[in-house]
């Protein structure tokens, strides 16, 4: 029964995550990458022109990836990388909690990213449908 249900589960945990991702990429662009930036050079982001660009497209990107079960492996490290710096530069001072500005959600994203990311996708998964497709086809 477990084997039946687990796609549907990562299916849930692909969504999930990855519309948590694509809001939080879209908010960096509705409220202008140039607020982003500003905000990525006050708290000491190396690079801010360039992060807070390449931030916001990752975690548009990388959701809709997630949501769509593509490049998994490679969006789970991407996004985990993309947590792990939120953590180290804003988040980890502030402690645990994230209402105390700590970095229990970051950590918690960062570790789901890695979950998905090295699934198999569940069901409907992009990747899934690709394997199957070329593990029917000829070797040539």
């Amino acid at each position: 029964m477990i084997d039946q249900i687990r796609p549907y589960t990562l299916l849930i945990g692909r969504v999930v995550l990855g519309a948590v991702f694509l809001v939080h990429g879209l908010q960096k662009f509705t409220g202008g990458i140039a607020g982003t930036t500003a905000f990525f050079e006050k708290i000491g982001v190396p690079l801010p022109g360039v992060a807070a660009p390449v931030v916001a497209v990752l975690e548009v990107g990388g959701g809709i990836a997630l949501i769509l079960g593509a490049a998994l492996p490679i969006v789970g490290v991407l996004l985990a990388v993309d947590m792990i710096g939120a953590l180290l530069l804003v988040h980890l001072p502030n402690g645990f909690l994230v209402s105390d500005g700590g970095y229990e959600f970051v950590v918690t994203l960062a570790a789901f990213s890695l979950v998905i990311g090295f699934s198999d996708g569940g069901a409907l998964a992009v990747d899934s449908v690709w394997r199957r497709k070329r593990a029917l086809s000829p070797v040539r």
